[in-house]
């Protein structure tokens, strides 16, 4: 485990902190300057003061509807694309949401995610993510050609094509899905080919469960798994050890409480909200949508960056009581009218064929009449009724559910 990309990835976690912050105020007096839909959304907000993560935090999150918003009214990129920056490339992903490819060799940072998977100058890969419309395919495409491999750029289907050519080529490497090397390697076994010659594996875009990875094990492949958007390219990335995805460098990571800007504890699950240094896009304080926790401690492979779970579900709750949208915003100025309250879950269900709402909060011991407080607030804020239920401390699951609809759809 004594190999790394750089030197970055083993710095004191302190001093990458600093380095961080001592950039960040440049970068978004630069950034604010060169992208106009940036500087609308940061209006207001003295950038040159963003030295900590205290005052990042009073920056506000843009998520996704947001962007969009931006994007049809000013397209492609709704002013959040620097200007007089010409893409390489431009995207569309579901949404629809437009995504310009930014400068370098390596736009994506994916190089550093692949080393960490094995993957080694000189490799032949073989890479089956996506390369239609979505930058899915050239994010591990560039990395690994960045890093000095050669790339097949096979994408996605005609899997008894895609067999063939990895017995004719011979890769070490392999890209794609969790799922889809498994039916590459069962298709070239049912066609009596010689797929042995991959040994390692990065995968994104899915669930890498441990039957499949125990499985790839048994076969004498490698896999590890990267998570990315195509917004902001690879953000966490795996490496042997696997305990963990270890955050990429040149990104501040926050994990905020769904549908809020507010930072969660560390081990707590929230929202993935990230700041990149892409002077191409410069997303500040961009919410994925994804949920994830801090995990303790650093890898045991010597990289020090922060370690996150993994993918654990999406924070948009928001959902519809009786033909009102209700989402975690209002739950969450529930809770700041409520400074005890430590944490909340609004449980949505039926009862009587009506839609019934029950707020769950913890509450420290000793603390009387705290429920009939909180479902009046309840009340104002969401203008419609509701109980209250008090759970001791730690009575919640931590799972990041601010809302949970537990009504029967049949």
């Amino acid at each position: 485990m004594s190999e790394k990309f750089d030197t970055r990835e083993t710095r004191d976690p302190q001093e990458r902190e600093a380095d961080l912050f001592r950039r960040l105020p440049g970068f978004l007096a630069k950034a604010v300057a060169a992208a106009p839909g940036l500087a609308a959304h940061l209006e207001n907000h003295d950038v040159a003061q963003v030295t900590s993560r205290e005052a990042l935090a009073r920056l506000p999150v843009l998520r996704k509807p947001q962007l969009m918003a931006a994007q049809m009214a000013d397209p492609p990129f709704g002013g959040f694309a620097a200007t007089g920056r010409a893409p390489e490339r431009v995207f569309l992903s579901p949404g629809p949401v437009w995504e310009p490819q930014g400068a370098g060799a390596d736009p994506w940072g994916a190089a550093r995610a692949l080393y960490a998977a094995g993957f080694r100058p000189g490799d032949i890969v073989h890479n089956s993510l996506a390369y239609h419309m979505t930058p899915g395919g050239f994010i591990l495409d560039l990395g690994a050609r960045a890093l000095g491999c050669t790339v097949f750029p096979a994408g996605a289907g005609m899997t008894e094509m895609q067999a063939q050519a990895a017995a004719a080529l011979r890769p070490r490497g392999w890209c794609g899905t969790p799922d889809y090397l498994k039916a590459i390697l069962e298709k070239a076994d049912e066609l009596g080919l010689d797929c042995s010659s991959i040994k390692v594996a990065q995968v994104s875009g899915g669930a890498l469960f441990p039957s499949l990875r125990e499985d790839y094990a048994a076969r004498g492949v490698a896999v590890t798994q990267c998570y990315a958007t195509a917004d902001l390219g690879v953000i966490a990335y795996e490496s042997e050890a696997q305990q963990g995805l270890i955050l990429n460098e040149d990104f501040i990571l926050e994990i905020v409480r769904p549908g809020t800007s507010d930072p969660v504890p560390d081990g707590e699950v929230g929202e993935i909200v990230v700041t990149s240094f892409n002077a191409s896009y410069p997303l500040v304080r961009f919410g994925t949508g994804d949920m994830t926790k801090v995990v303790d401690g650093q890898s045991p492979c010597g990289r020090t960056n922060t370690l996150i779970a993994g993918w654990m579900g999406r924070a948009d709750q928001r959902t519809k009581v009786k033909g009102m949208f209700v989402d975690p915003e209002q739950v969450a100025e529930v809770m700041r009218r409520h400074p005890e309250v430590a944490r909340a879950r609004l449980v949505v269900s039926r009862a009587d064929e009506q839609d019934v709402m029950n707020l769950k909060i913890e509450v420290p011991p000793g603390v009387d009449g705290l429920p009939d407080a909180v479902a009046a607030t309840l009340r104002e804020v969401t203008k419609l009724g509701g109980t209250v239920e008090a759970v001791a401390p730690g009575g919640l699951p931590n799972d990041g559910k601010v809302i949970e609809d537990a009504r029967d759809y049949g």
